[in-house]
């Protein structure tokens, strides 16, 4: 795999997203439950993370029920984790009839962007019985951001009211 990642892959992965989600909603899925057309890097499903703080580890849990942990990628490029990979439909699921499918099948791929500094020592990933445990020691921050002063060049009193003030 290239280190030369685009910076801006989640975004568009994010959108790609939120676009086959809106046209399944719209148009519905195809034939026997399935979607119509096979699932790309761009448009690949995103599976369920939950991501936590253990004293001053982060942790990320990534839940990949049916997928081998050689199906599975995780990578660190410009401060972004990503957890990718596949997960293969089921051998007799070309002939079967679904009468309700809701488990996505093929390219999945979820990314986290990581603390500024996170490098590749600080974090070990563990595949358990379909769950990826990813910690990422030190990564938790409880420093307060900086508050950027906000400099106001206004001109006496504004013409907008606030709805209910008139």
């Amino acid at each position: 795999m290239s280190d030369q990642r685009n910076p801006f892959d989640g975004v568009t992965d994010f959108f790609s997203e939120l676009a086959r989600m809106r046209a399944v909603g719209l148009h519905g899925r195809g034939e026997h439950g399935a979607e119509a057309s096979e699932r790309t890097h761009a448009s690949a499903w995103v599976p369920s993370t939950d991501i936590l703080s253990h004293g001053d580890d982060l942790v990320i849990r990534v839940e990949l029920a049916g997928v081998d942990p050689s199906d599975v990628d995780v990578s660190l490029s410009h401060g972004v984790l990503t957890v990718s990979g596949t997960r293969p439909s089921g051998p007799d699921d070309e002939a079967a009839e679904f009468l309700v499918r809701e488990r996505y099948y093929g390219a999945f791929r979820r990314a986290v962007t990581l603390p500024e500094g996170t490098g590749a020592d600080q974090i070990n990933a563990v595949f358990d019985d379909g769950l990826v445990v990813i910690t990422v020691t030190g990564a938790v921050d409880r420093t307060e951001g900086t508050r950027i002063e906000l400099a106001d060049r206004s001109t006496g009193a504004t013409s907008r009211g606030v709805r209910g003030d008139d």
